[in-house]
């Protein structure tokens, strides 16, 4: 009987656990070529907005398109910002003024009008649901 309520408990707690997390597809699109690869962040907070990822994947582009996946994400409030790194230098290129010489883009295909995309505009939210985004650079 013993065996039987710890063998229970454990898949409540499996079944409760699964329930907190979703995963994220992004799908960027409009990508001006094949070369390099696509960095895609995820951020959790305004405060860590285009600063600190929670996680960052790295997309391999084909035929102007590229796909990847933020798998088991708990449920909260982000946003995706992510960059064609088409010389392949592990870094977003910018001119003397601080703007990008690489193609961007984010979560809600936020703007960027006189400096990066805002937080608000970016933002979604996740709440047990596996969802998909689109992003077209």
């Amino acid at each position: 009987m013993k065996k039987l309520t710890i063998i229970i408990a454990l898949m409540v707690t499996a079944i409760v656990t699964a329930q907190d997390v979703a995963d994220i597809t992004i799908e960027i699109t409009n990508i001006s070529s094949n070369d390099g690869k696509m960095m895609v962040g995820l951020y959790d907070s305004e405060e860590n907005w285009l600063k600190n990822t929670k996680m960052l994947l790295i997309g391999t582009i084909k035929n102007g398109e590229c796909k990847v996946i933020f798998e088991d994400v708990p449920n909260g409030i982000y946003a995706v910002s992510s960059y064609h790194d088409e010389n392949d230098n592990d870094k977003l290129d910018t001119n003397f003024l601080g703007i990008p010489k690489e193609d961007t883009g984010s979560s809600n295909n936020a703007p960027a009008r006189m400096g990066p995309p805002k937080w608000e505009d970016a933002k979604f939210k996740i709440e047990q649901e596996s969802i998909k985004l689109n992003i077209k650079l």
